[in-house]
């Protein structure tokens, strides 16, 4: 497959040492290089570490129901300033 392929100055750099260092072609390097970075090293796991925040202060089995209750108060609120 054809295509046109722009690199950025240091990936450029990097193709470049690989042509040389291993005496390719362009196509052969840059096919080796997406291969290498495609199929290489197996990524890092990516871990969150939890911390107990204690019990919540509210219910949040029903947070639906105060999320509406909250915004029922603001709007009230808020109408009470307008008069």
């Amino acid at each position: 497959m054809r295509t046109t392929l722009t690199l950025d100055p240091d990936t450029q750099a990097l193709l470049a040492q690989l042509m040389r260092d291993r005496e390719m072609t362009f196509k052969a390097a840059v096919n080796y290089a997406i291969r290498a970075g495609l199929a290489g090293a197996p990524r890092p796991v990516f871990r969150v570490a939890t911390v107990g925040m204690g019990e919540p202060a509210v219910p949040l089995d029903k947070a639906l129901r105060l999320a509406g209750e909250l915004e029922d108060e603001r709007l009230i609120d808020r109408l009470a300033v307008r008069k």
